[in-house]
């Protein structure tokens, strides 16, 4: 009776440490537990927790897990068979763009092995680092013919008393994060697009939810809250027209995409590189030939592609002017006229120490801007790319995708496998937000997917809206990746801005994007006054450290990036009234700095310049205007 009893003590607790397991991160703050429904098939959840001083707060409660194929579920069928040991996750990379050179992949692992009640396999990876989780599901039998992989049934469970900013899901990503608190949609459809911000339980601690290392073998999700508002649902993307797959087919064995959550302070969000830590490693064999830089751009002033060869030689000669290393020949350059076409305006570029990039319309959704037909196949891509490296462009504009589904995840990954063939740079526009392709194939500079300053061409809505919005993208959009948001308007285009003249000058530095498209007239360049002049020639556009100073979703951002030796810092302002920013310069070494602070002036049309000597510790008040901003440089 006693043998009994020791072994059913022990099958006890063999049961238990399967069936509710706990991960730690590396510093301890944050913790994951895996728990299923009982000894038999069931329900399986996971909870996270994060520390806060001497207790642990719960950001996730229960939520639950699974995943559906179409011959196949495994959802509350699955039964707990094995779990491994904890196993250390480390790596250190290099970033050719983004928000940091150097990066460190560090955390724990642990894989939870499951069977259904068929007896078919499925492991769900967890891993936990010290600024969040990530996890995703993996079929790990083999199978050569296909399965259709429809459905998850994971959901983010938050506390009631959870405030969010979230964008409305929508095929381009261009639209704005309004801030809730009770998780409605001004529409009844209730999706959400990645990333999703979050503010826990009234307490001071947030989670940005979103996902990476998207393959050919994945569609992207996005998040459904429409049966309860504070359960955020993921879902794939949906059929459409001319691909009526639903989610993604696949051979096995085959993994799903990372879901991740950032997790933390404020600035442990903005500062995070969670989305290329979990990423597959850099392709590329040489990368020499990748080169971030600012761009001088036609579109936004005239709202019309690059058709008249003159405007193009007006935006090389702005290039030349500001010593930015490239000019954007936008769409409509097949049908250029006015003194020259394509061949005559990329060599007047190249004459002029420009390098020119080019743009192209994917061929998958809206097809009257030309060229259309270029990019849409192997055999076409191969051709094209094959005279671009020939008559001297060094990257490609790719736009207008036709939404999340596998076969556009699959064609982004193709373009930019086979631009890199060929040292060719790629920005995505009218596309998917990033999901770590910078670190696997780092020829991608950066992608749209915002609603930036291009919109003040298409309706008035941006005016009013733009201060605030710009406030918010810090700590949503570009947490996940470079942002071609095209900044730092002074003029106005179809529909004014009303954002200070330094607000906009602080775009350069708060967000970031491999190439950052500098979008306004020449004549307003060549009209600053010289410090801020000086400043937009000189500005970097990747950096080898970013740090937030200060901030709140909508209100205010304050950002430290560091190039070398010099750090400059850009502050936005996101009301409507004035305000003070406080820069706390207690993330400085101990040495004495300055100070160049090229702030607000008498108006919003104007600027003040002041020389400041700084150190460690201190502290500085910056008076902004309405919609007002800054920069300075540290040195």
């Amino acid at each position: 009776m006693k043998y009994i009893g020791l072994i059913a003590c022990l099958f006890i607790s063999s049961v238990f440490s399967i069936n509710a397991q706990e991960i730690l991160s590396p510093n301890k703050k944050i913790k994951v537990i895996v728990t299923a429904d009982n000894n038999s098939f069931g329900q399986v959840y996971f909870k996270i927790l994060y520390k806060n001083k001497l207790e642990y707060i719960e950001v996730l409660p229960n939520s639950p897990m699974g995943i559906v194929r179409d011959d196949q579920q495994f959802t509350d069928n699955l039964k707990p068979v094995d779990a491994s040991k904890v196993q250390e996750v480390n790596q250190k990379y290099e970033m050719i763009s983004g928000k940091r050179k150097l990066c460190t992949n560090q955390g724990v692992e642990k894989v939870f092995k499951y069977v259904n009640s068929n007896n078919k396999p499925l492991n769900i990876v967890f891993r936990v680092y010290n600024d969040g989780v990530a996890f995703r599901y993996e079929f790990t039998d083999k199978m050569d013919s296909l399965v259709n992989v429809i459905d998850e049934t994971t959901t983010y469970v938050f506390p009631l008393a959870t405030n969010r900013w979230l964008q409305s899901y929508t095929e381009s990503y261009e639209d704005f994060f309004p801030f809730s608190d009770n998780g409605k949609a001004n529409n009844n459809k209730q999706e959400w697009g990645f990333p999703a911000l979050f503010k826990v339980n009234n307490n001071p601690l947030w989670v940005l939810i979103s996902e990476a290392n998207i393959t050919e073998n994945n569609s992207a999700a996005r998040l459904s809250n429409l049966k309860n508002p504070n359960e955020y649902k993921v879902s794939y993307a949906s059929p459409r027209d001319n691909f009526k797959q639903t989610g993604v087919k696949t051979m096995l064995p085959w993994n799903s995409q990372w879901h991740t959550l950032i997790i933390g302070q404020l600035s442990d969000i903005v500062e995070s590189t969670l989305i290329t830590d979990v990423s597959e490693p850099n392709q590329l064999k040489e990368t020499d030939w990748i080169k971030p830089g600012p761009v001088s751009w036609i579109y936004w002033a005239y709202n019309r592609g690059s058709k008249d060869y003159q405007k193009v030689v007006e935006y090389t000669d702005l290039a030349v002017a500001m010593k930015w290393p490239y000019v954007l020949i936008d769409w409509e350059w097949d049908v250029m006229t006015n003194g020259g076409d394509i061949i005559a305006a990329v060599n007047y570029a190249k004459s002029k120490g420009i390098k020119p990039l080019i743009w192209y319309n994917s061929g998958t959704s809206w097809l009257e801007p030309t060229p259309n037909d270029r990019m849409l196949t192997a055999e076409k891509r191969a051709k094209e790319l094959a005279w671009l490296k020939e008559i001297g462009i060094y990257g490609i504009k790719v736009d207008f995708f036709a939404g999340d589904q596998q076969d556009m995840m699959k064609l982004y990954l193709d373009i930019l496998k086979d631009a890199a063939k060929y040292q060719i740079m790629v920005n995505f526009h009218g596309a998917t937000v990033p999901r770590g392709w910078a670190r696997t194939y780092p020829n991608l500079m950066t992608t749209e997917a915002v609603y930036g300053a291009e919109w003040y061409n298409n309706k008035p809505t941006l005016t009013a809206k733009a201060a605030e919005h710009n406030a918010t993208l810090p700590f949503t959009r570009n947490v996940i990746g470079s942002m071609d948001y095209t900044p730092v308007t002074f003029s106005n285009s179809q529909h004014p801005h009303i954002t200070s003249y330094a607000h906009e000058l602080a775009l350069s530095v708060v967000f970031e994007s491999a190439l950052q498209h500098f979008a306004d007239r020449p004549e307003a360049y060549n009209s600053l006054p010289q410090e801020p002049k000086d400043f937009l020639k000189n500005v970097p556009v990747t950096w080898d450290e970013t740090k937030l100073l200060d901030g709140y979703p909508g209100e205010k951002v304050i950002m430290a990036r560091k190039k070398g030796n010099q750090w400059y810092l850009g502050g936005l302002n996101g009301k409507d009234e004035k305000q003070t920013l406080k820069i706390d310069f207690g993330f400085l070494d101990k040495a004495n700095y300055k100070l160049k602070l090229i702030k607000d002036g008498v108006n919003d049309k104007s600027f003040a310049v002041e020389i400041i000597n700084v150190k460690k510790g201190a502290v500085l008040n910056v008076e902004c205007l309405p919609r007002g901003g800054f920069v300075a440089v540290l040195e």
